[in-house]
C-alpha cells in the first residue's frame, strides 16, 4: 500500500463543496481543510503500482472546483 498527501487550492468559496466530493472518492481516506497557500489536505492510500500521477489527476483534479494540486510521495510511516 502506498500513501500520498495531495494539497489543493479551490476556487474561491468552494473548499466545503470540494471536500464533500474527495471523502466520496475511493483511494482517499481523510481531508482536512488546512492554512496556508492551500486550502485542503487529502490523505490517499494507492495499491502498490498504481500509477500516481493517473490517480492525482482523473481522480482529484477533475473534481468541479479544484485549482491546482500538489502532492507528496510519502516512503515510511513512523510510529
Amino acid at each position: 500500500m502506498q500513501t500520498i498527501f495531495v494539497q489543493l487550492k479551490c476556487e474561491l468559496g468552494r473548499a466545503y463543496e470540494v471536500a464533500a466530493a474527495l471523502v466520496e472518492q475511493d483511494g482517499i481516506s481523510e481531508v482536512y481543510s488546512i492554512s496556508g497557500q492551500y486550502d485542503l489536505l487529502a490523505k490517499c492510500y494507492l495499491d502498490d503500482g498504481k500509477d500516481v500521477g493517473r490517480f492525482v489527476a482523473s481522480t482529484i483534479q477533475g473534481l468541479s472546483g479544484v485549482r491546482d494540486t500538489y502532492t507528496t510521495i510519502t516512503f515510511n510511516a513512523f510510529t
